[in-house]
């Protein structure tokens, strides 16, 4: 797909292929090079049968994607829910490509999903749900190929459940191939809090960058999952103060600030944030629009349109979720100076301490969360940094820019080894 061509497609894949083709025009990439990075280098459908509770026996569609190992093993994590496609595992993959790149991580990408509502199923179904699952993946997994990770719909437990599974066909026990697992089976510390960690310091430092105070910044967060309620507590801890947060039923907003840690343990007495007395009533959509100087959306992709962009009030953008933002909407975005964080450097904070379990892992040598933390904060800042660098350098946004370093990287490793045979 042509760089200055309309994308008004809402198709995952179609953003994605847009994105890249942006970087590899201004990067001048030979046709050949282009041509390979634009396609998944292998996908894997599978159709897969589970007996649930009542006797009944369901079938289910998986998918596994690499798009890219020019770096090393491919990296990525597994959602379970209803609205999985083919073309959004897809173009998450590519984003893991690009991703591991920017902060310079020895992985390229992959994704993985099950098309299934987890919240409908009962442990012990979600159980056999993920070990066949698993199965079906087995020859395309493993701890030096393609080394899995949670998504959304996918806890530690689910991961615990993979590593079992594959270590049952191999015999042995083989830990790092998964990551996000539970530290009593050989995770990392840090590893829950990870991209929500990233999510704080990235904002940090985008307000350090455009001279605005972190202490007392409004924040808005879209998605209180995993990612925005880490976020909403690390960002609290740093005197932000939280406005608005919302999760699939909706969400609260208080101008005079939220306590994100009650928001948390109303959440587990209730299983979501409706009903929460602390603020008034708004929905998913109202969240984006509320007065803020910095808005986190950590939920689905494609919430933030060229419909909706113009009424976005908020300085800085940090995009949680995977692909949030349309293309057309960050041209609107652009023009009115938000500053956007995008994806594949603002929730790489999951990623990189995914990396440290998978090395942890290898060499049965654990370090403690603050070693994790630290590494965690070098690699995030200088990355942001890094990225900012490129912006100005080339006069670009940051998106641009962190596509340009993510796709640069892989084209010159692609270079560097030569096509086989």
């Amino acid at each position: 797909m042509a760089a200055d061509a309309v994308v008004t497609s809402s198709d995952p894949w179609q953003v994605a292929l847009h994105q890249f083709g942006v970087a590899a025009d201004l990067l001048a990439l030979k046709r050949g090079i282009r041509e390979f990075l634009s396609h998944p280098q292998r996908e894997l459908t599978v159709y897969f049968p589970v007996e649930l509770e009542d006797g009944s026996v369901r079938v289910f569609t998986g998918y596994r994607i690499h798009h890219n190992t020019v770096l090393g093993p491919s990296k990525g994590g597994i959602r379970y829910h209803p609205d999985v496609t083919l073309n959004e595992i897809r173009a998450l993959a590519m984003l893991m490509t690009w991703k591991c790149a920017v902060v310079g991580l020895p992985y390229g990408g992959a994704k993985g999903g099950v098309i299934c509502n987890p919240k409908e199923l009962s442990q012990q179904e979600l159980e056999h749900l993920t070990r066949r699952y698993t199965t079906e993946l087995s020859p395309f997994i493993g701890p030096e190929s393609d080394i899995p990770a949670p998504d959304m719909g996918t806890t530690p437990q689910v991961m615990a459940w993979i590593m079992d599974t594959y270590s049952m066909h191999r015999g042995y026990s083989i830990p790092a191939v998964v990551t996000g697992k539970p530290i009593s089976i050989g995770g990392s510390a840090g590893r829950i809090e990870a991209t929500g960690r990233g999510v704080m310091i990235v904002a940090r430092e985008a307000t350090r960058h455009l001279g605005m105070p972190f202490q007392g910044a409004r924040i808005a967060i879209q998605g209180f999952g995993n990612v925005g309620s880490v976020a909403a507590i690390l960002l609290r801890d740093q005197g932000c103060r939280i406005v608005a947060v919302s999760d699939s039923r909706g969400g609260i907003h208080n101008d005079k600030g939220l306590d994100p840690a009650d928001l948390v343990r109303h959440k587990e007495l209730t299983g979501s944030l409706a009903g929460y007395r602390g603020g008034d009533a708004i929905s998913n959509e109202e969240l984006l629009e509320v007065p803020c100087e910095i808005l986190v959306p950590s939920a689905l992709e494609g919430q933030i349109t060229k419909q909706n962009a113009a009424r976005i009030k908020a300085r800085i953008l940090v995009e949680g979720a995977n692909g949030p933002t349309t293309p057309d909407a960050d041209a609107i975005l652009r023009d009115r100076k938000v500053f956007v964080v995008p994806d594949i450097l603002a929730n790489a904070g999951g990623v990189t301490v995914s990396y440290f379990e998978w090395v942890q892992d290898l060499q049965s040598f654990f370090w403690s969360e603050e070693e994790i933390n630290e590494r965690l904060e070098r690699i995030m800042v200088r990355s942001f940094r890094d990225v900012l660098a490129v912006s100005q350098e080339r006069k670009v946004e940051m998106r641009t820019a962190a596509l340009l370093r993510g796709v640069s990287r892989v084209a010159e490793a692609l270079l560097t080894r030569g096509i086989y045979p």
